[in-house]
């Protein structure tokens, strides 16, 4: 076997390392987590992100061991500054990250801090939030590049992150409409020092080869997780979603994407096919796969959304 910075378990390698991990969710709370043709069960949850969670809440009470040990070497025994535990979750549009960064918030927030002993206060920030506006895309020659990472503000999505993990007691950060595809002007969600932050994107994991900016957004990543799956099965879950949405959202004539509502079935397999192969494929192959590597953790998707193995970094 080559040499590898990653631990290697198979399914129920993981699924043991539950321990005694209580399951907190409910049937009722599944419903609510999941994404759109996603069937994940609890069985899913005990298997897999019950022993995630268990691992993350070890790693921050060892982050906030460090914290203490770091404030007696500077004198500042007393220091009790709330800085919070960020992770981040990367991976392909349609591959199941959003539903990972739901079921993790759920989960996470039945944990007790290590330094209160108070339940945990987590919360959730998608970097959709941080797309230029569609004026701005158009104006540039962008639309057809979002998601890509010329198509995000990243200095607006660096001085948020490092705002966050400067404990500053209020920040906000922008949010984004998927019914009109755009971000929403004026409004946002306030973080205010939670003790975890779960930070989701497709390009969290980027270092911006060929900028002039040293700093990226993953440098304030206390742990990372990328859900990886086939590039086969992902675009397949991609068209089913479309065809999914084709008969929900895009019905809605305030959707961005209505035009596509009265598209029959193979006009509609067709047209996702195109969205695939021009913008989210080719997403996927040049920016977002080769960051798979720099994650602390890899979830490893088959064809029915089930994890089949998972990675872990060597410390």
């Amino acid at each position: 076997m080559p040499l590898s910075p990653y631990l290697h378990f198979s399914r129920s390698q993981w699924s043991k390392l539950r321990a005694n991990t209580p399951l907190t969710l409910t049937e009722a709370d599944l419903v609510r987590l999941r994404g759109t043709n996603e069937e994940i069960s609890l069985r899913e949850v005990e298997a897999i992100y019950l022993p995630l969670s268990r691992l993350l809440h070890l790693y921050v009470a060892a982050k906030q061991q460090l914290h203490e040990a770091k404030n007696i070497f500077l004198g500042e025994a007393n220091a009790k500054a709330k800085v919070p535990y960020v992770i981040g979750i990367a991976g392909s549009v349609a591959v199941g990250k959003s539903t990972t960064a739901r079921l993790l918030q759920a989960l996470l927030a039945q944990w007790p801090h290590p330094l209160t002993g108070a339940l945990s206060k987590v919360d959730l920030v998608t970097t959709d939030g941080f797309l230029y506006p569609n004026a701005v895309l158009n104006e540039r020659g962008l639309m057809a590049r979002k998601g890509f990472p010329e198509s995000y503000d990243r200095r607006a999505l660096l001085n948020f992150i490092a705002k966050v993990k400067a404990g500053e007691k209020q920040v906000k950060a922008p949010i984004y409409s998927h019914l009109v595809y755009d971000v929403v002007p004026h409004e946002g969600v306030v973080i205010r020092q939670p003790d975890i932050v779960l930070i989701e994107g497709l390009n969290v994991l980027q270092t911006g080869v060929g900028s002039d900016n040293p700093v990226f957004v993953s440098d304030y990543f206390d742990f990372s997780i990328y859900v990886d799956a086939e590039e086969a099965h992902i675009k397949q879950w991609y068209v089913n979603r479309f065809l999914t949405l084709r008969r929900t959202a895009f019905s809605d004539p305030a959707s961005y994407f209505h035009r596509y509502a009265s598209l029959s079935d193979d006009e509609a397999v067709a047209k996702a096919d195109s969205i695939w192969e021009e913008i989210n494929g080719l997403n996927l192959r040049e920016n977002i796969l080769p960051t798979r590597s720099r994650a602390h953790l890899i979830l490893h998707k088959g064809a029915d959304h089930a994890v089949e193995s998972v990675k872990l970094r060597k410390l």
